[in-house]
């Protein structure tokens, strides 16, 4: 066998093995199915929400499952398992919660609960009543209508990017 033949075939071996080691690597075969990346902006009166969180709950109650992402300077793309992929194909009810519960305050309250209840190693999760009540004292930039199910709803058939929602009173 000639040894240009040789060589070519050895270096098609290599090639063929270290495209399937990177087709490998980059699939998502987590066994939960395919996602598309899904992406856009949410306003507010015409202008970008700073910060909050966005929900995309299946609309048949039990099926499917959800995807949520980050709201930063009006712009959010989902994650259903790992950061960034997407959501499923589907129809969903959208939710945005804008509402930012005051940290530093919490965090005293449930040290001064901690110390009244004798435990002076704090608590290690902040109780659901003390939870409550900053979320009900938290102020949103948003209406809170669209905290809860609303007319707010996307299909997903796709990639979707520019999918945007402009929040009215």
């Amino acid at each position: 066998m000639p040894k240009n033949l040789i060589a070519s075939r050895s270096l098609i071996a290599i090639s063929m093995g270290l495209t399937t080691l990177f087709v490998a690597a980059c699939s998502t075969n987590d066994g939960l199915g395919t996602r598309y990346p899904v992406s856009g902006k949410v306003t507010y009166k015409g202008q970008p929400v700073a910060k909050g969180l966005i929900n995309f709950s299946p609309e048949k109650s039990g099926e499917g499952r959800g995807a949520s992402g980050t709201i930063e300077n009006g712009s959010y793309s989902l994650t259903t398992l790992t950061p960034g992929d997407g959501a499923f194909p589907g129809s969903y009810f959208i939710t945005i919660n804008t509402r930012e519960i005051d940290e530093a305050k919490l965090k005293t309250a449930s040290s001064e609960l901690a110390a009244k209840k004798g435990m002076p190693g704090g608590i290690n999760q902040v109780p659901p009543e003390l939870q409550s009540k900053f979320r009900a004292e938290a102020k949103g930039t948003t209406p809170m209508k669209y905290e809860a199910q609303n007319d707010l709803k996307a299909t997903i058939t796709g990639s979707t990017s520019g999918l945007n929602f402009d929040l009215k009173d």
